[in-house]
């Protein structure tokens, strides 16, 4: 699964790269129109460089670093790009944006388009959270309403009734007073307020939860949830946290990502086993495993664990919930592909899983069956992990690592980092 997933995300990174905005270095690679380089003489692209030595988004580079510092309020990950909501309400995003999933206007036009630094997402100023797909990004905005866009999959997964991609953000129809939204791989989930939740996108798997497997490009109520207050849109499942402490999951099962001790999809709701005081759960859009912060700051895991992604010291996948060796006092979590992370009360972040590409920021490229400390970080407040990591720190600053093949790190470069970079222009 690993291979065939992987291979999918590399053959995005295939032809040519482009631009977004002043706020960061733009890249056009293979483009025979394109005739100047822009990022300096190192970078990879053009005829002829322009301003500056530093490479692919060196800051002395034409379209570098702005001198205005943006401050983070909220962080989330998508498969191969990384949005930030500021603490005005505007947002920025950063890396691939093939699809249209950094909303400045801008799509690859058959070719790869990346920004290495933040652009400003077009007509957003205020976004309350955000959260990012494998290629697609949504906010809820102040009053309720819903804001989707990137990559629609062929079914509708940005809920506007249509299947269209879109560059700049659409409004999902219908809905008006959300509190949460979650982007999946290819769907689309919300919590209303009330304690209901909607679902658009494909349903192949029975990932909307609405007792059929047809895809719908408009939101449609999951069965039986009355008491939401949190949801996850994985890939080709959901999960809902309940008030009352328990996790109920749908959708795609084959390695038992619903914790309900099968392997059996379910196009309904199913209780995860054993779960009564969970808290939160993690997010990954493309992930095959999900984990829960319970009461007390431990977290429990369960689905695949190909590379230790449950943290139980083991690599075989469980199908109810296991204990994370050594947190204790979790105050939130944040799944990626193959990896997950636990942001702990004193501000530091601990991960363990996949970490081929740096992304358990310990300073290797190797995978960890048990927690260990992301370097450096001692004042996180939010945590989004991918195939990268990232984290808001005291102060609004973000710092990234993991991979950066479309400049998802957000430091100007395509470099994988395995330890923290800061984002440009936080």
């Amino acid at each position: 699964m690993f291979s065939r997933r992987r291979a999918l995300i590399l053959g995005f990174a295939a032809v040519g790269l482009a631009g977004c905005s002043s706020s960061s270095t733009t890249i056009n690679v293979n483009n025979n129109d394109a005739g100047t380089q822009t990022g300096g003489s190192n970078s990879t692209g053009g005829k002829s460089g322009t301003s500056g030595t530093d490479g692919i988004g060196g800051l002395n580079s034409t379209g570098g670093m702005t001198s205005s510092r943006l401050i983070a309020s909220a962080i989330a990950a998508g498969d191969s790009h990384t949005c930030a909501v500021l603490s005005g309400g505007a947002v920025q995003c950063w890396g691939d944006n093939t699809w249209g999933q950094l909303g400045n206007g801008k799509t690859g036009n058959g070719a790869t388009m990346i920004s290495t630094g933040p652009v400003a997402v077009s007509g957003l100023t205020n976004a309350s959270t955000i959260a990012a797909g494998r290629q697609h990004t949504c906010a809820v905005l102040n009053g309720g309403a819903i804001q989707c866009w990137g990559a629609s999959y062929g079914a509708g997964a940005l809920g506007d009734g249509t299947t269209a991609d879109s560059a700049l953000p659409v409004t999902v129809l219908g809905v008006t007073n959300a509190i949460a939204v979650s982007p999946g791989y290819d769907h689309t989930c919300a919590v209303l307020n009330g304690g209901t939740v909607q679902c658009w996108g494909w349903n192949d798997q029975g990932q909307l939860g609405n007792g059929t497997t047809t895809n719908s490009n408009l939101p449609i109520a999951v069965s039986g949830i009355t008491n939401a207050t949190a949801i996850v849109a994985n890939w080709k499942y959901t999960c809902a946290l309940l008030g009352n402490g328990k996790v109920q999951c749908w959708g795609r099962n084959t390695d038992s990502e619903l914790g309900d001790g099968t392997t059996t999809a379910s196009i309904v709701p199913v209780t995860v086993l054993n779960i009564t005081s969970a808290m939160s759960i993690g997010k990954a859009s493309e992930g095959d495993h999900i984990c829960s912060l319970l009461s007390g700051g431990t977290v429990q895991c369960w689905g695949a664990n190909a590379y230790g992604q449950l943290g139980n010291g083991s690599t075989v996948n469980s199908s109810v919930p296991v204990a994370v060796s050594g947190v204790a006092s979790a105050t939130s979590i944040a799944e990626g592909g193959w990896h997950t992370c636990a942001l702990v009360s004193v501000g530091t972040i601990q991960c363990w899983g996949y970490n081929g590409d740096g992304e358990l920021g310990n300073g290797t490229t190797t995978n960890n069956a048990v927690p260990v400390t992301v370097s450096g970080i001692t004042n996180a407040s939010a945590i989004a992990a991918s195939k990268h990591t990232c984290a808001v720190l005291s102060g609004g600053t973000v710092q990234c690592w993991g991979g950066n093949g479309h400049g998802e790190l957000g430091n100007g470069s395509t470099t994988n980092s395995n330890v923290p970079v800061t984002v440009g222009g936080f």
